[in-house]
């Protein structure tokens, strides 16, 4: 694996199989966990799908299980896969909620028949000798779809678990009967025993599904974070079925005590205007920050997760610092953390180019004086007009069919693209705008040309997850 061309230094990958969502994301002590979702027998069809684990002391190093599953699908409640959940710190460890899919033998459209959606609690606690010090005890079904509303098919999933002045409260994803999405909000006394307590809709249909709900809180407000599908037909939306993205809440409410139960959905932002971004989770660490973590994949692409003869699909962002910027928009940063890996550093001024030995680097520019176009390898292009920024793939073969996709910029003041072998994110004007896409360069080198009048500051970047894979 050590080998692989296409091995990331730090970002999170399977070390084998199929990697998506991000689940169970929190800090306790000193420690970072990172769990998703994972089939570690992917390709073979029907490969069963549960709960992988990475660690880290630092959110640079990681260390993970070397190959199967944290939670294991082996109870009749999740017989088609443990899916996705979030974790919620609890007495000096956590407590994991997601649910158990499964789908019954039969002719079912497994929409409205034939699913059965449990939500399971496992209690997490600390142990020295557990993989990443966390030993998780036995599963408890906690909800199954008679405790759902009556008007919700059998799509119900995805929890997130927090706790608020005294009270536990959960957001799952839903589907209603007239095929539009919705949030289901619940609440608990204990985290135990659960009550519906609501539902959050838009002003009008957005999607037939809304996937992973996500409570964003900052500043004395919350928006609202989720996954909606059915929306290829939006302007927007790049003919693309499943979305990501955030609806703010209006100042004074909140997802939970005071019961925000409509929001406009002209208001929607897309978290990610890239190709692989989606089923994104947040967490807060203890030392106050938000920090977000998405999955660079998508449900139905239309372009290559893994090229052929790959023995692993997929991987995760670097973890994002999430602010509150201007006019209910939320800006992302890569933590502060990831500069520990800048080794080398060179400097690219105006028309020229640059060469690095590997396929890992940190650039950097500011105030571009006029258009700017940055030319990867050959093969991608990175591009502001004064109008808007794209990201276009000029190599079909390194883009494994991904094509082009812009977003309106009339100021470039700032630009920062992390490259990773077969990753590379990019943060515009602070975060306000962003770009996850992989690739899967042809060669061993990483050429950087620049035609522009920008100071490029460029870092080669260390490997923060060397033997993690071995």
């Amino acid at each position: 694996m050590s080998h692989d061309p296409w091995r990331m230094g730090f970002h999170l990958m399977p070390p084998a199989g199929w990697l998506n969502d991000p689940n169970g994301l929190c800090q306790l002590g000193d420690t970072y966990h990172v769990f998703h979702q994972y089939s570690p027998d992917w390709p073979k069809q029907g490969a069963p799908r549960g709960w992988g684990h990475f660690w880290s002391h630092d959110l640079v190093h990681w260390q993970g299980r070397s190959r199967g599953f944290a939670i294991v699908p082996d109870t009749a409640d999740e017989a088609s896969g443990a899916y996705s959940g979030c974790a919620a710190p609890f007495e000096g460890g956590a407590r994991l909620y997601y649910t158990g899919n499964v789908k019954e033998p039969g002719d079912f459209d497994y929409v409205r028949a034939g699913r059965r959606s449990a939500q399971i609690l496992i209690e997490a606690t600390a142990d020295p000798a557990a993989p990443g010090g966390l030993s998780l005890g036995e599963k408890n079904v906690l909800l199954r779809n008679t405790d759902y509303p009556a008007f919700c098919t059998r799509h119900v999933r995805d929890p997130k678990v927090w706790r608020e002045d005294g009270s536990w409260w959960m957001l799952l994803g839903a589907r209603d009967l007239d095929d539009c999405g919705l949030v289901l909000v619940l609440s608990s006394k204990d985290g135990l025993a659960w009550r519906n307590s609501g539902t959050i809709r838009t002003t009008k249909p957005f999607g037939f599904m809304w996937e992973c709900p996500d409570r964003i809180a900052l500043d004395g407000r919350e928006w609202l974070s989720v996954c909606p599908q059915g929306m290829e037909n939006r302007p927007w939306a790049n003919g693309v079925r499943d979305q990501s993205g955030y609806l703010p809440l209006s100042k004074g409410e909140t997802l939970g005590r005071t019961g925000a139960t409509e929001l406009d959905a002209d208001l929607f932002r897309l978290w990610d205007h890239g190709f692989d971004f989606y089923a994104p989770q947040s967490f807060v660490d203890e030392s106050g920050r938000t920090i977000l973590i998405g999955w660079m994949g998508m449900p139905e692409a239309g372009f290559a997760g893994a090229p052929d003869d790959m023995t692993w699909c997929h991987c995760l962002t670097v973890p994002r610092e999430v602010v509150a910027g201007k006019d209910g928009a939320l800006l992302q940063r890569p933590v502060h953390e990831l500069e520990a890996l800048r080794g080398m550093r060179h400097e690219l001024v105006g028309n020229g180019s640059l060469t690095l030995g590997e396929h890992r680097a940190d650039v950097l520019l500011a105030h571009p004086e006029g258009p700017l176009e940055l030319l990867l390898d050959d093969a991608l292009v990175v591009c502001w007009d004064g109008a808007e920024l794209a990201l276009r793939f000029t190599d079909k073969a390194v883009g494994c069919g991904r094509a082009e996709r812009t977003a309106a910029c009339d100021d470039l003041r700032n630009l920062r693209i992390l490259v990773d072998s077969s990753a590379i994110e990019i943060f515009a004007n602070d975060g306000e705008l962003t770009f996850a896409t992989r690739w899967f360069p042809r060669l061993p080198t990483l050429t950087l040309s620049q035609r522009g009048q920008a100071l490029l500051h460029i870092w080669e970047m260390g490997d923060g997850v060397a033997g993690t894979y071995e």
